[in-house]
């Protein structure tokens, strides 16, 4: 099965058997068309967490590297940690410019990183890909005394506006597993995946604005976006450029999200 599942014991996502490949056919569109994260989250973990340049950081599931570029260039020594081969090589081409830029291929449960040797321990747009029991006792192993673990989602509003309303329609109708792997179901699990740690958490606004090509691409990088040889893929963009002619405005349409940063020290 192709879709993540419930560990009963426990009540966290629990990853499918092989979801490191969910986004080899969609590297170009999510490359173009994801959005990074805002600047106040760097922001909050200088001054909650005392991120400086000296700060050893490994960026778990870094894929293209939105959130990895933004540790370099606050001047700290990144290890990109991506088991996708395409999605690694893509941060690779356009990282390899940073010197203290390193990319890893292992897994969130096997890092390859020594025992302690991180100070910041960070998962964006990832976590619900994890297992995360063995995530867990990875990161504790890799993080130094006093370590941290961040965990960020870019969370899209499906309620806040018309379109926005329409958007979630479209993807409940047409995404071949939506409702199986949508990360609420992993930050809804939070307290279990950091307990008996303490944790903290904030919420920041962030939005895109798209044209239709842009908006057609953003819902492609989608690991639960049909790709063309699915019946669902012609219907499913019919109904998309039907909503944008619908509701854009002065030719582009606008997505918005809440950005949810988690953040603590495991023991």
């Amino acid at each position: 099965m192709d879709f993540v599942k419930i560990c009963k014991s426990c009540d966290i996502a629990m990853p499918a058997p092989n979801p490191t490949s969910r986004f080899s056919d969609r590297v170009d569109n999510y490359l173009r068309y994801r959005p990074g994260y805002p600047p106040a989250v760097l922001e909050l973990l200088k001054y909650k967490c005392g991120v400086k340049p000296s700060s050893v950081v490994a960026d778990i599931a870094s894929g293209t590297g939105l959130l990895t570029r933004m540790f370099l260039e606050n001047g700290n020594r990144v290890y990109a940690v991506e088991p996708n081969p395409e999605m690694r090589q893509a941060g690779e081409r356009l990282l390899r410019a940073y010197p203290n830029f390193t990319s890893v291929a292992a897994t969130a449960e096997s890092t390859s990183l020594p025992d302690h040797s991180i100070d910041f321990v960070t998962a964006a747009q990832a976590a619900h890909w994890f297992d995360l029991p063995k995530a867990r006792t990875e990161f504790v192993r890799i993080l130094k005394p006093e370590g941290w673990c961040v965990l960020i989602w870019n969370e899209r509003r499906t309620d806040s506006t018309p379109f926005l309303r329409a958007y979630e329609q479209i993807v409940l109708i047409y995404g071949t597993d939506y409702k199986e792997v949508r990360h609420e179901r992993t930050t809804a699990a939070i307290d279990s995946f950091f307990a008996p740690s303490k944790f903290h958490s904030q919420v920041f606004d962030m939005r895109q604005e798209f044209d239709y090509p842009a908006l057609e691409g953003r819902l492609l990088s989608s690991s639960y976006a049909p790709q063309p040889d699915h019946p669902n893929y012609g219907p499913m963009l019919k109904a998309l450029r039907a909503i944008f002619d619908e509701y854009n405005v002065d030719g582009r349409a606008t997505f918005e999200y809440n950005t949810r940063v988690f953040y603590g020290q495991l023991t």
